[in-house]
């Protein structure tokens, strides 16, 4: 092996080593590796910068567009009050009555508006109908990942594949060609879900009802300079047996008291830490004295205005504040509204909430006034959890002109009358002509984040294969399995790619994979088209883990789940998923 090669594998071992433990953020992980490879000269400017005039990444970013307006147009959740009933069927006849739309929906629209829609939708409607939510979260964000193989649309990973595909040998991947083997993967899914995969779902009814009652939360309040609660111990101010609480410390003048005794007297400015449930920071937000540490002034406004409501968010992966405290994030200034408490996962968070680091699927639990979800609610930088009362009402015109943009951008596309990204283009300026969606909206809509690591992928693809690193990688794989022929190639190629999608970004995952299976079909002398096809289908099935697809990690927290919930569920969908590809796809695609 050349040396650029070797050296190349280092970069790409060492950004995917970053990207498993989360160092930092993805976009600055990948887009390092990629300025790592041009500085060296392993790769020229051109090349680097080649996945930024891609095709399929533009395609990716006129699309963020295009599904916002989808979501700001009111009828999705006109669809979704349509679609669970009332319950009376049963847990299982209820799941298929919201995979089976979903699926659909999610094969033309972006996954995460549907999954920020119905998740609180879904949590309300399974506390009036006495089921735990639990069981139907994790089902939610698998049935949005179904469907987003049955389109070229459905994902940005297909989108990428297709403009490596193109990039590579000119040809793209049609509407509803991924289609052939995605329904029947899908279908599949559908029927382990109902059938086996549901029974293996925890059953939180309390870890998740309502504003979340049984997840533990970090808190941390303040005494004012006046609380009647100064001079009083703990005990005699009513601190120290609270049902839902637990007081873990004091901090005093930087000084921490830990534990805290029930005669410890309390001080002006007192900094109290609490863990415990929601009702419990609920009912600590009533009491005299005590105020939040971020945001006091706007509770007083609050509480004067009668406008005071408690909002649930979980932390988008383009939230701002990644990576920051909620201090250094200037969080009040930033959203008008205060962070009461944090929950992370099932992690006892320990230590000032001021200090804590905020991390993807982070749940806050925030004070904000009435109009804070409708300025936020379709925002990027967090999900909304909670039962939002004042959802925007329909706009009957915007929904029809939205529909039929969408709906002619992807029969144009179908019909071959347009390329995918001209159809959008199209869309697009329709939407903005009507005004269904306005520049800023559209601006603001686009997820830069994931623009940048998928640009920056395809330079680190075009790397490996300029240095020769994804041929000898391509003959380690040959040699592992050349017992098997192509097929056990194929096989190879598909459980590498499911693999890393579970532990990095899908998209950096099927950039990395892509040059070794096109170099392994070169060497095999056949058609690379199949291995197309199992890279784009085994990159978005990620089931197995919370972090490895965006809507798993949208779900964690709101389902009051464990890692070991995806685990448990997911290695089975992901296993079922590989046996129904291998052998399909080399009845539709030739080798």
């Amino acid at each position: 092996m050349s040396l650029p090669a070797l050296f190349t594998i280092a970069v790409v071992l060492l950004m995917l080593a970053a990207l498993m433990l989360e160092l930092i953020e993805a976009d600055v992980i990948v887009f390092g590796a990629l300025g790592v490879l041009l500085i060296s000269g392993i790769i020229t400017p051109k090349e680097a910068l080649s996945g930024f005039s891609n095709q399929g990444m533009l395609t990716v970013a006129i699309l963020f567009i295009v599904a916002y307006a989808a979501q700001t147009a009111g009828f999705m959740q006109f669809f979704a009050d349509r679609v669970m009933g009332n319950g009376k069927g049963g847990e299982g006849r209820s799941l298929l009555r919201m995979m089976l739309p979903v699926a659909g929906l999610s094969a033309f629209l972006n996954n995460t508006p549907i999954v920020a829609m119905f998740t609180p939708y879904l949590r309300e409607w399974s506390q009036r109908n006495g089921f735990a939510p639990s069981r139907f979260l994790i089902p939610l964000s698998y049935a949005t990942i179904f469907g987003g193989v049955f389109t070229l649309i459905g994902a940005s990973t297909n989108l990428v594949v297709s403009g490596l595909y193109s990039q590579k040998y000119g040809a793209h991947l049609g509407m509803f060609e991924l289609a052939l083997v995605g329904l029947p993967c899908g279908i599949a899914g559908i029927l382990y879900l109902y059938f086996v995969g549901r029974h293996l779902l925890p059953d939180n009814r309390v870890a998740s009802v309502g504003a979340d009652e049984g997840r533990e939360y970090l808190l941390e309040v303040k005494v004012a300079d006046d609380a009647s609660l100064i001079g009083k111990t703990i005990e005699a101010a009513g601190l120290r047996n609270l049902e839902q609480l637990y007081m873990v410390e004091i901090v005093r003048d930087n000084e921490r008291i830990a534990p805290v005794k029930p005669q410890e007297l309390l001080h002006a400015g007192d900094r109290l830490i609490f863990t415990g449930r929601a009702e419990g920071v609920v009912q600590l937000q009533k009491i005299n004295g005590l105020l939040p540490v971020h945001g006091h002034n706007l509770r007083q406004e609050l509480l004067q205005n009668g406008e005071a409501r408690l909002v649930e968010v979980v932390v988008s992966p383009s939230c701002p504040m990644l990576g920051k405290t909620i201090k250094e994030g200037n969080f009040r200034a930033r959203y008008d509204a205060a962070v009461l408490a944090v929950h992370r996962h099932g992690e006892r968070l320990l230590g000032k909430l001021g200090e804590l680091v905020l991390k993807p699927g982070d749940t806050l639990l925030l004070l904000a006034g009435d109009d804070f979800t409708k300025r936020w609610n379709f925002s990027r930088e967090f999900y909304l959890v909670s039962k939002i009362s004042d959802l925007p009402r329909i706009n009957r015109k915007k929904s029809i002109i939205t529909f039929c943009a969408l709906v002619g951008m992807v029969a144009l596309s179908a019909a071959g009358l347009m390329d995918v990204f001209e159809a959008a283009i199209l869309a697009t300026l329709v939407l903005l002509f009507t005004r269904c969606i306005t520049t800023v909206e559209a601006r603001r809509s686009i997820e830069l984040n994931v623009l940048i690591v998928i640009a920056s992928s395809f330079g680190i693809s075009k790397a490996l294969e300029k240095t020769g690193a994804a041929a000898w990688l391509a003959d380690q794989v040959i040699g592992s399995v050349e017992q098997w022929g192509v097929i056990g190639v194929l096989a190879a190629i598909y459980l590498m790619t499911t693999i890393l999608t579970e532990v990095i970004t899908n998209n950096a995952a099927a950039a990395v994979i892509f040059p070794i299976a096109m170099a392994s079909a070169q060497q095999l002398h056949v058609d690379p088209k199949p291995f197309v096809i199992a890279i784009a289908i085994s990159a978005s099935a990620s089931f197995a883990t919370p972090i490895g697809y965006q809507t798993n990690m949208m779900v964690y927290g709101p389902g009051g789940y464990r890692a070991k919930d995806f685990f448990k569920v997911g290695v089975p969908l992901n296993i079922l998923y590989m046996v129904v590809s291998i052998l399909l796809i080399p009845l539709f695609w030739k080798f």
